[in-house]
């Protein structure tokens, strides 16, 4: 008797947890739909959904070894619902080698970390390089720096590129085809901001690219100051409860200023005649109100023709999360999306090739 008690109390606590479990999960895919302002706790479970999809993965076989046939739905369905999260964060496709060589638009999307502030411009020149092997008409760069010691990168970059445009001074847009029109867009009490240029193909087609940078996230500053704080021995108290409050401070923080810079992006982009792209790095990841703002009713490159399995965009082993994205209009076609893999950056760069 006291074994069969102990079995049910633990057949109704795995229940117990599997419906909380799905319940968060199902908020947490739907949290991206609020504006994280007045609804902060739900925009937050957004960030979470990973580790809720894999519990209820985790959760499926219990039901399925204990036969319990109507408890497995529950998971079944739940991770059922997340299909369309995942397919933002993973795709089962190879890189399509007959889809690349088809004629079309290749862009690219770099936050190049201001090349390191290295002089010798040896970093600024890899990544053309790079570019280059890549075949990239259109190439967005994030947190550019024109100079490197005492030479001017753009000098070697537009061989490569005859038109450049750049936005506010760590903003740029490179193009092999000529750029018809440009604007810059700045945001509010931050060194943030976006840009686009309309860009003229031969056949006389103008597109609208969008390179858009929003506000960081403000963790890693956060832990430098903390590190160099300690090492100075500062009497500032540093305990581990004080910095986790100091980094979720300062990502709420970020996130409010991203929640404005999304929204003037997206204004912008509705307001232009011509096709867009949009492209850049959000720091924000997949579902977020930020991302589900820019997209709009554009097209996720990634979802669209994505491959290379799981994507994300940071090279920080840490933080392997997707930032950094491609939007299109729904006018336009995807032919292949994918990251590269060069380490110039503590970002990977994003290509996807775009049918005209």
């Amino acid at each position: 008797m006291g074994k069969l008690a102990v079995y049910k109390y633990v057949a109704m606590m795995f229940l117990v947890l599997q419906i909380v479990v799905s319940v968060f999960t199902i908020t947490a895919l739907f949290g991206g739909d609020v504006s994280p302002i007045g609804n902060t706790a739900r925009s937050l479970l957004v960030y979470a959904l990973p580790l809720l999809i894999i519990a209820n993965i985790l959760l499926l076989p219990y039901w399925l070894i204990r036969r319990r046939w109507i408890h497995a739905l529950i998971p079944i369905i739940t991770i059922a619902c997340c299909v369309p999260y995942i397919g933002t964060i993973f795709q089962f496709g190879s890189y399509d080698k007959i889809a690349e060589a088809k004629t079309g638009l290749k862009i690219a999307t770099y936050n190049v970390a201001m090349f390191g502030r290295e002089t010798s411009g040896f970093r600024a020149l890899d990544i053309l390089a790079e570019m280059r092997r890549q075949k990239v008409d259109v190439l967005c760069l994030q947190e550019y720096n024109e100079t490197s010691g005492d030479k001017k990168n753009s000098i070697p970059y537009k061989e490569y590129f005859p038109y450049m445009q750049v936005g506010r001074s760590d903003m740029v847009i490179f193009s092999r085809y000529p750029i018809k029109d440009s604007k810059t867009l700045l945001f509010d009490d931050t060194n943030n901001s976006a840009m686009w240029a309309d860009i003229e193909f031969k056949n006389g087609q103008q597109i609208r690219v969008f390179n858009v940078h929003l506000q960081t996230t403000g963790i890693n500053r956060t832990l430098h100051q903390a590190s160099k704080l300690r090492n100075q021995g500062s009497d500032i108290d540093l305990s581990e409860n004080r910095v986790i409050n100091a980094i979720i401070g300062n990502y709420m923080l970020g996130m409010m200023f991203r929640v404005g810079q999304a929204v003037t992006v997206a204004n912008e982009k509705r307001s232009s005649e011509k096709p867009c792209i949009l492209c850049g790095d959000f720091n924000d990841i997949p579902y977020s109100y930020v991302y589900n703002t820019m997209l709009g009713d554009m097209v996720d490159g990634f979802k669209e023709c994505g491959s290379g399995g799981f994507m994300y965009t940071m090279r920080d082993k840490r933080k392997p999360v997707r930032i950094d994205y491609i939007f299109h209009d729904a006018s336009l076609k995807g032919l292949t999306y994918y990251k590269g893999d060069i380490t110039n950056s503590d970002h990977f760069p994003v290509y996807m090739k775009i049918a005209l």
